[in-house]
Order: C-alpha cells, then sequence, then structure tokens
C-alpha cells in the first residue's frame, strides 16, 4: 500500500483510553480530530496506539499538521469496522520539511451533489 497522509487542522484530542487485552497485555491508545479544509469540510479521527501518543505531546489544538496513517478493517459477523491508525504527525511549516497544507490523498472521489455530508 502507497503512503497514505492527509494535512488539515488539529481540532481535538481525546483522552487517553487503556486497558488490559484478553491475553492480559496492558494497551493504551488516543484519538485526535482532523479537520480538511473544502468546500464542505470533512472531519476524519484518527487513532494513535501504544508509546505513539507522545506524537501528540507538544502539538496545540489549532495546529496545521501532516498526518501519516495506515487504514485497517476487520470483520464481525456481517460488518467491517474500520481504524485510521496515525503513525506520524509534523506541524505544517515547522523546520521539519513540511510546507504544503494541501490534501495529499483525497477522502472520497468527487462527487458531484452538494450534499454536506
Amino acid at each position: 500500500m502507497s503512503e497514505l497522509k492527509l494535512n488539515g487542522k488539529l481540532v481535538n484530542i481525546f483522552t487517553v483510553q487503556s486497558g488490559t487485552s484478553k491475553s492480559g497485555i496492558d494497551w493504551k491508545s488516543q484519538n485526535f480530530l482532523v479537520e480538511v479544509d473544502g468546500k464542505f469540510p470533512k472531519q476524519v479521527c484518527f487513532t494513535l496506539f501504544g508509546d505513539k501518543i507522545d506524537l501528540l505531546k507538544d502539538i496545540k489544538t489549532g495546529s496545521e499538521v501532516e498526518v501519516y496513517f495506515n487504514l485497517e478493517s476487520r470483520q464481525y459477523k456481517e460488518a467491517f469496522f474500520h481504524n485510521v491508525n496515525a503513525w506520524r504527525i509534523d506541524v505544517v511549516g515547522q523546520s521539519n520539511g513540511s510546507s504544503s497544507s494541501s490534501v495529499k490523498m483525497p477522502l472520497s472521489p468527487e462527487t458531484t451533489d452538494d450534499l454536506p455530508f
């Protein structure tokens, strides 16, 4: 799979979730929300797992960010559940080399309807 990345504004950082798996392994995750500009702005919720949570420690809401992520789907009975797992976050405009604020991968193909969702 090719590298997936998306640029937008960090809108919200949610609280850390934690627990213990069935096999007795401790886990933690944190979700964060990024809004992508456009005629009808879209919001994408990303998840960080384990030590990757530290990627958000120096980033404030309102910052323009570039998020690198993987998509994952799993089936339970006849339904599919999807995860958008982030593995790198860069603040746009800082000295990390990121300077673009455009969407690198469209969320969906262009449509002709004017529905806001």
